[in-house]
């Protein structure tokens, strides 16, 4: 297996865990977050809103680890992280970041990972 397909597994799972977990126990996830209180009260249906689209983006990059040619999936699921990422560099641009860190190593550097690891190998798995 490549390194891009080992990548989106790993990044895959890790999407759909915190996607489930969003959506299983909202309120829990929110409070494990470093720094996410300070962006306001918890919503419970926002965070189930993210958690889905994490749970779909993290399985999209799942079925490119599995099958190579389900790469276009993955595409779109790394667009969303990477979309995602863009209002944090917003957030941090703005200085309305409650940790820099998190968003950082926890949402930007996931997302450009992904979007390397959602393209097509130039050689055949």
């Amino acid at each position: 297996m490549t390194l891009k397909r080992w990548l989106a597994a790993i990044l895959g799972t890790t999407g759909v865990l915190n996607g489930a977990f969003m959506l299983i126990d909202g309120a829990r996830w929110y409070d494990t977050v470093p720094g996410l209180a300070h962006t306001g009260p918890f919503n419970p249906h926002f965070v189930a809103d993210i958690g889905a689209a994490y749970l779909v983006a993290g399985l999209a990059l799942i079925a490119r680890a599995w099958r190579p040619q389900l790469w276009p999936a993955a595409v779109a699921g790394a667009a969303f992280m990477v979309a995602h990422a863009l209002i944090h560099v917003a957030d941090l641009t703005l200085q309305r970041s409650g940790d820099p860190r998190v968003d950082i190593f926890l949402v930007i550097l996931p997302s450009l990972i992904a979007a390397w690891a959602a393209t097509p190998d130039k050689r055949p798995a």
